[in-house]
């Protein structure tokens, strides 16, 4: 997950889907806090049962391939989704994971993870390009605003030109409404939107949504489920149905 700009819905949605996504499938779902800053993110999402963080998870290293050792770092949402929240510390015993660490932190949760759901920062820096290029998924989210739209059109037109054409042309685009009204001009530009990209979805606004609590999806409105549902089997039908044991779990 990244977009265009900040203060998006990047962590709201990947709360949502991810639980979305967990009550649909069989095998553990991870969502991970990449953004490696120390203040919101997944954390304000989910119930924390632990102090631990994705320093600690830094910190395992090697040893975050043992399932049991991944499952004691994580956090549990109301659906079952896992979740690695981002450090809130910044001491000399505790600091959010460099690019790199964090890295190697997700790689090592894709070989014990059916999918890992990855909240990146916004994609104005070469890391975050590199996650996307690397995605099987990619994720942009943009607010329901006339700039948001226009800046992730020129995203996507930016990573074409910078020779990242299949993440523009498999990333699916998530309209973030803000309001219960969209007004005519957002409209007209969502549509033109639309045909950049290859796929895009409205989720419509959700009072649930807008509050920095713990997100249960089946306590949103039946539209903005049916709309997270429409994003949740988007990414599913881009991801391989047997992945390479190899590449582990698929990203996005």
């Amino acid at each position: 997950m990244s977009s265009a700009d900040g203060g998006v819905g990047r962590s709201t949605l990947t709360a949502a889907l991810g639980g979305v996504l967990a009550l649909a499938s069989p095998a553990p779902i991870v969502a991970v806090d990449a953004t490696g800053r120390a203040w919101g993110g997944l954390g304000h999402r989910v119930v924390r049962g632990s102090a631990a963080s994705a320093w600690d998870a830094s910190v395992a290293e090697t040893r975050l391939a043992d399932p049991l050792v991944a499952e004691e770092l994580m956090q549990r949402g109301p659906t079952g989704l896992r979740v690695l929240v981002g450090e809130s510390k910044m001491t000399a015993q505790r600091r959010p994971p460099t690019w790199s660490e964090m890295f190697g932190v997700i790689g090592h949760l894709r070989s014990v993870y059916a999918m890992a759901l990855l909240d990146l920062p916004a994609a104005d820096n070469t890391p975050t390009w590199r996650a996307l290029g690397w995605a099987t998924v990619p994720v942009l989210v943009s607010r329901a605003t006339v700039d948001a739209l226009q800046h992730t059109m020129r995203l996507l037109a930016h990573l074409t030109a910078a020779g990242l054409d299949q993440v523009a042309q498999s990333a699916v685009v998530v309209v973030m409404t803000t309001t219960h009204s969209t007004a005519r001009e957002v409209r007209a530009v969502e549509r033109l939107a639309h045909k950049a990209a290859t796929h895009l979805v409205r989720v419509p606004f959700d009072p649930a949504l807008a509050r920095p609590d713990p997100l249960d999806p089946r306590s949103l409105s039946k539209a903005t489920r049916t709309a997270l549902t429409e994003v949740a089997a988007a990414v599913v039908e881009r991801c391989p149905a047997d992945p390479d044991p190899q590449q582990g779990a698929s990203a996005a």
